[in-house]
């Protein structure tokens, strides 16, 4: 019996021990989890293991779309964006110049006059710079690539439909309005993608990206007078079409910089908007018309801020300075590409010799633009602030030419003025871009150049009918 009560005490004993030894390993591993922060989130260090080549991946091109943040390349795959927005700027700001091949069959088709007929380019580069806000929109809510894919879309179905049109008005629509509206929404991010891939290159980069725009002016005729011959004016604007379907192709290679956006982020600021929202009835219930009226004025107000940069006409004189000098000269910066050769052959020039004037001065923007952009290249021109004298500088001289046309209408002095006028408008276009990104901030850059682009939509509408009544004027005065 006495050895039986032992045993089972001791059995009792040993199974308090264990009880014991158990809890305190319980114990000292709570306590080692407790000391260990690493280890108190595994799931949290895999999740964010797992993201970050996700991130890295997109952090190998610089920042957003946005510019939020990360160190633009200054090279790489920039080079990539840059090559498309050279196809892009030639395809869009270069192609009203080509709708002059069929001018004379459109008017036979649609026994138009000259004025009526000239409303398809005039409304197609007034919807071209006119489209700023409507493009600043779709950046923001698609971003770059998503928008230029979208405008290339726009561009090339306006192109194709209008070869189906049977009325001017159609055509008005078609290639006016449709066609226009694809342009602006494919040259304008192509620009901005250029300025968040370049800081320190941004100026070669821009004017490097020029060289589209003399690119088509100096292919675009040939191509539409080749098609004009082969297919007529109805072909000619189908294949055309499809030739505008390649901005989808360059809109595809521009790709955004930096990682996206966390949701969690872009759920609570969907939250505050929806909070906001759900309020508003009732303070404008209780404060009544004035409430509605200071709520519509503050949308409105905001909305102007974002997309259209007019805040930045009060408060950045710099910006004030800039669009009001660009507006004024684009009154009359276009006017020497519409009317110098109707003036050489006013005055007795052959037409051949007044074409050739043209000719010549694609040529020199061919040639200047890729020069310009080799000497902003270098290391010394890199960083620089200074272009905005420069800029200033090719405007006053550009404006300034203009008094050569008055000296003579020889073909000598029209051949120096477009020497100098071609001279001064490849540096105007070399530098326009880079101006404006050193003058605002790359997040406002889109709606800043909306702003711009619509200040010189009303120019550009404005300039050529009024340069027309003053060279018809001064035509008849000599003629007395």
């Amino acid at each position: 019996m006495t050895e039986g009560v032992e045993i089972h005490q001791a059995r009792a004993n040993s199974a308090d021990a264990a009880t014991t030894a158990v809890m305190q390993s319980r114990t000292s591993s709570l306590q080692a989890v407790e000391t260990d922060p690493g280890s108190e989130e595994p799931d949290q260090h895999e999740e964010e293991s797992s993201s970050f080549p996700e991130v890295q991946h997109h952090s190998t091109g610089g920042a957003e779309d946005s510019g939020g943040g990360s160190v633009a390349p200054d090279g790489g795959w920039g080079w990539v964006v840059v090559a498309a927005t050279v196809l892009v700027l030639a395809m869009t700001l270069a192609f009203p110049s080509c709708i002059g091949i069929f001018y004379t069959d459109l008017q036979n088709d649609f026994q138009a006059s000259n004025t009526e007929m000239s409303w398809v380019p005039a409304i197609m580069i007034a919807v071209l710079h006119a489209g700023g806000p409507i493009c600043s929109v779709l950046v923001e809510c698609l971003g770059c690539r998503g928008t230029i894919i979208i405008g290339g879309i726009l561009s090339g179905l306006g192109m194709a439909a209008s070869s189906f049109a049977q009325t001017l008005v159609e055509l008005y629509i078609t290639a006016g309005i449709i066609t226009g509206m694809g342009f602006s929404l494919s040259f304008q991010p192509s620009i901005t993608m250029v300025g968040h891939y370049f800081v320190r290159r941004r100026a070669f980069a821009n004017a490097l990206s020029s060289t589209g725009t003399a690119l088509g002016l100096s292919t675009l005729p040939l191509l539409a007078n080749y098609l004009l011959s082969s297919f007529g004016w109805r072909g000619s604007f189908l294949v055309l079409g499809g030739v505008l379907l390649n901005c989808c192709v360059c809109g595809v290679v521009m790709r955004p910089l930096g990682a996206k956006p966390k949701m969690e982020a872009r759920t609570g600021q969907m939250n505050n908007r929806q909070l906001k929202t759900n309020c508003l009835p009732i303070s404008q219930e209780r404060e009544g018309l004035k409430g509605r009226l200071q709520a519509t004025l503050s949308t409105i107000i905001s909305f102007l801020r974002r997309h259209m940069a007019f805040d930045l006409l009060c408060s950045n004189p710099y910006f004030c300075a800039y669009a009001l000098g660009v507006s004024w000269m684009m009154l009359g910066f276009v006017v020497p590409l519409v009317y110098l050769v109707p003036y050489a052959t006013a005055f007795g020039m052959d037409q051949d010799r007044a074409a050739l004037l043209m000719a010549i001065l694609g040529l020199i923007n061919i040639t200047v633009r890729p020069a310009t952009a080799l000497v902003f290249g270098l290391p010394r021109f890199r960083g620089s602030h200074n272009f905005a004298y420069l800029f200033a500088t090719a405007v006053l001289i550009n404006g300034l030419s203009n008094c050569i046309c008055g000296m003579a209408t020889s073909f000598p002095v029209l051949l120096a003025y477009v020497i100098v006028f071609g001279f001064s408008m490849s540096l105007i276009g070399s530098l326009l871009f880079t101006v404006l990104m050193d003058t605002v901030e790359m997040s406002r850059f889109p709606s800043a150049l909306g702003l711009i682009s619509i200040m010189e939509s009303i120019m550009l509408l404005l300039g050529p009918p009024l340069a027309g009544d003053v060279m018809h004027f001064s035509y008849s005065l000599l003629m007395l």
